[in-house]
């Protein structure tokens, strides 16, 4: 009878012990979720003791990361963040497009340049209108480059251009108005004339903005 009685007492006392742990445990570890700024989902936290832990696989789903093993060692990897863009913002540099028709905007001067110089040389008429399509011409691709701006770069080299097509007018104007007056001027004029140096020192720029892709101002086509 006595053993039966510390036989139920002993159960009890076991059975109480167990309940008593279960409940420390439970007590111990609480279920919370964790979330990043800006992703979506939740990862499982576990706190027990004070001390949070988090499902590694929850983690990666939420990162979007990979989990590897090696060895021993559990490597989670992330995805490589990039940087945001600011809203409006530009791209830097001359633009792939505007730069293209730029150089043949440019091309399209020098032929005008080309034209003129070999006239003063050979002793052609300039009066009877001919240079003009070769202005056309020039004025034409200046306009297609116009179309492709995109840049801010793209906008300061434009202006260059334009200047550069001015000078290359004032040029043009001034032996074509001479020819007109019937003012000699001899076929190696243009080796001396200030303002062609200005033009090819002006072409020289342009060329070289187009070799680095950038805007530089050297103020050669003011």
């Amino acid at each position: 009878m006595h053993m039966n009685r510390r036989r139920k007492l002993w159960w009890m006392a076991t059975g109480l012990g167990m309940a008593c742990l279960l409940a420390f445990s439970l007590a111990a570890q609480q279920s919370t979720s964790l979330t990043i700024s800006g992703q979506q989902g939740t990862a499982k936290v576990v706190q027990v003791q004070g001390h949070n832990y988090v499902d590694i696989d929850g983690l990666a789903r939420l990162t979007n990361g990979t989990i590897s093993f090696k060895g021993e060692q559990i490597v989670l990897t992330m995805p490589v963040a990039t940087a945001p863009s600011s809203p409006g913002a530009q791209p830097s540099g001359l633009s792939k497009e505007f730069l293209a028709a730029g150089v043949e905007a440019m091309a399209r001067v020098r032929e005008w340049h080309s034209a003129l110089r070999t006239a003063i040389e050979r002793g052609v008429p300039l009066t009877t209108g001919w240079l003009d399509a070769y202005q056309e011409q020039a004025q034409q691709g200046l306009n297609m480059a116009s179309v492709a701006i995109s840049t801010d770069s793209d906008k300061r080299a434009y202006q260059v251009m334009v200047n550069a097509l001015n000078l290359m007018k004032s040029l043009n104007d001034k032996y074509v108005q001479l020819n007109r007056s019937l003012i000699y001027f001899a076929p190696d004029s243009l080796q001396s004339d200030p303002l062609d140096q200005r033009i090819v020192a002006c072409g020289h720029s342009l060329s070289a903005m187009a070799a680095v892709r950038e805007y530089v101002d050297d103020g050669a086509c003011q």
